[in-house]
């Protein structure tokens, strides 16, 4: 004897309008959230984000070197 294969509806499944309910819900909470915690959010982020300037400055494949401000710099070669 052969099983048939049933459906089962997935134990997690919900309806279209259900879906948009959670996520309308889900949203409010993460902008309420965003609102409350955002000074920390921030001040996260940028301990985080290396500031320009302050990783090791990069050669000039041709040798040259440049100042701060990206111009090449004038050497005398003696």
């Amino acid at each position: 004897m052969t099983r048939k294969p049933t459906a089962r509806p997935s134990a997690d499944a919900v309806s279209d309008e259900a879906a948009a309910y959670i996520a309308d819900a889900l949203m409010e909470l993460a902008l309420q959230f965003e609102a409350t915690h955002f000074a920390q959010i921030r001040r996260y982020y940028q301990s985080i984000t290396p500031t320009p300037g302050a990783g090791p400055r990069q050669r000039d494949p041709s040798g040259k070197q440049h100042d701060r401000n990206g111009r090449k710099r004038k050497t005398s070669h003696i």
